[in-house]
């Protein structure tokens, strides 16, 4: 009977160890898609890298990337962002949904065609599709990155610089 019961509480632990929104301030932009966030108290303040949950933008290096992290500099930096963790990636960041001045940071960032919908654990597709929506109209009024022909995603972006590194061991 009891091992019955503890699948269920499994389950259930990740919904309440999720951490509570936390408002901080925005003190720096790396791209389009990352933002460092000043959150705590006066004499205890903690910096936070925050990768914005749900989007890839393009890389600093890239076509648009300067763009692309203007647009978020444009919208949050310097303000008081709404930082809803959901999860920690391989660099140590935290992702996390963003709000700024109310506004879902990586929704705008989308529907002004500066990110691309990244469906890492299905995160867009959870929350019903909107962001693909956001997507496809920025795509079709040419918004952004979406004025180029054909842009390059920032995951194949990264890929293509990877395999154009020498690799050294071939060398020696």
């Amino acid at each position: 009977m009891h091992f019955r019961a503890l699948p269920i509480v499994l389950l259930a632990f990740p919904l309440l160890t999720q951490a509570a929104p936390r408002t901080c301030l925005v003190v720096g932009i790396s791209d389009g898609d990352t933002l460092t966030a000043r959150c705590g108290r006066i004499g205890a303040y903690e910096r936070v890298k925050v990768r914005i949950a749900a989007i890839d933008a393009p890389e600093k290096a890239q076509p648009y990337g300067q763009r692309s992290r203007q647009a978020l500099s444009n919208i949050c930096f310097r303000e008081q962002a709404l930082i809803t963790e959901i999860d920690t990636d391989r660099y140590g960041r935290t992702v996390a949904d963003v709000s700024c001045n109310g506004e879902d940071a990586g929704s705008r960032m989308v529907a002004e065609g500066w990110a691309w919908v990244y469906d890492y654990n299905h995160l867009a597709t959870r929350r019903g599709g909107g962001l693909f929506r956001l997507q496809d109209s920025a795509r079709a009024r040419r918004l952004g990155l979406w004025a180029d022909s054909k842009p390059t995603p920032p995951w194949e972006w990264r890929r293509q610089q990877r395999d154009e590194q020498p690799h050294w061991g071939s060398f020696f």
